[in-house]
């Protein structure tokens, strides 16, 4: 075996909110592995200076501005990435947003809106990508799914409902797309160190229970989820399909 296997050099591949977070830690490592990335988010400016610091460092690098929920807005945009970069052949669904609070009093919209962001969308944009990679009988879908397509704990009950979601949205993709010659996975991060997770971090007894929780005994850091990425995204996971790849530092091996 030879380090061509997990090489992505001439691939152009998509990650969903991507703009910070997980999602732009992702896209770095995608990059260094050689792909072509193509940035998502819907903050233009944002997304703009993104793009600017990959182009800097002589990284190949596009960026679309639209919403995941929009179903028009997705497929014009996937339409315009083909056209204007070339075939998708890899995408990363890893746009999410979190809301907290106990499950009898979330509001209807609140659990609408992180279905939506959260499961629904993955649904969409895959289905919109995968038209066309299943004409050409190659691509690579990779699912952000969550410790909670696991468990849960209190005050996340919508966020697990979608993320359980996910997880077997992968599965299906799985069963339905391999004859096609793609592979579908999703990865399940632990807790790791990004700002969507700074209000948790900041809590004392929070953070004292993660790290007591986890066999590694500290938060994840962004850039140690993108070495499954690259391997989900690479002819190394050529026969892997319908998996959940858990990067958690050992949580869910944890009694």
């Amino acid at each position: 075996m030879t380090t061509e296997l997990f090489s992505l050099q001439g691939r152009n591949v998509l990650i969903t909110g991507s703009s910070r977070g997980l999602g732009l830690a992702l896209a770095r490592g995608l990059a260094q592995a050689g792909a072509h990335i193509i940035l998502n988010a819907t903050n233009t400016s944002l997304l703009e200076e993104r793009r600017g610091e990959f182009v800097a460092a002589g990284t190949p690098c596009a960026a679309y501005a639209f919403d995941i929920t929009d179903p028009q807005a997705v497929e014009e945009a996937v339409e315009a990435i083909e056209t204007e970069v070339g075939p998708i052949n890899g995408l990363v669904n890893n746009a999410g947003i979190q809301r907290r609070g106990a499950l009898e009093d979330i509001a209807e919209e609140d659990w609408q809106r992180l279905l939506d962001v959260n499961l629904t969308a993955a649904w969409r944009v895959a289905k919109t990508v995968a038209r066309r990679m299943i004409e050409r009988r190659q691509g690579k879908i990779v699912n952000i799914a969550s410790l909670t397509s696991f468990g849960s704990r209190p005050s996340i009950g919508p966020y697990t409902a979608a993320k359980s979601g996910l997880a077997g949205l992968t599965r299906a993709m799985a069963v339905e797309w391999a004859r096609h010659a793609m592979q579908c996975n999703a990865i399940a991060p632990g807790y790791f160190a990004t700002d969507m997770t700074e209000s948790l971090r900041d809590d004392p007894e929070f953070d004292a229970w993660v790290k007591l929780r986890t066999p590694a005994g500290r938060w994840g850091l962004p850039e140690e989820l993108t070495g499954a990425a690259v391997f989900l995204c690479s002819e190394a996971s050529s026969f892997v399909n319908g998996q959940i790849l858990y990067v958690d530092g050992g949580w869910t091996a944890n009694l």
